[in-house]
């Protein structure tokens, strides 16, 4: 099972963005504005299990989805391409 790692980013205001480390969260990172601050990192099995912690941090309660998806763990391609590991 691949855990892949998370981060979350905080622009001003309550601006906030939750995506993967590495390459795959490169689009949604270029996005931030100048300043933008990674005020935590979080290591997650599957978008649910990340959401989840996520949900937890920021105090929201308890997060749910309809979405069967969410819960399949990440593939082990995710984990190499983090890691900077070429296929």
């Amino acid at each position: 099972m691949a855990i892949l790692i998370h981060e979350l980013w905080i622009e001003s205001g309550e601006e906030r963005t939750f995506c993967l480390a590495g390459p795959m969260g490169d689009d949604a990172r270029a996005l931030l504005l100048p300043g933008a601050q990674k005020v935590w990192t979080v290591e997650g099995a599957s978008h649910f299990d990340a959401m989840t912690k996520y949900y937890e941090h920021m105090g929201w309660g308890r997060y749910t989805t309809e979405h069967a998806w969410h819960y399949e763990p990440y593939p082990e391609e995710w984990l190499k391409i983090q890691q900077g590991e070429s296929s």
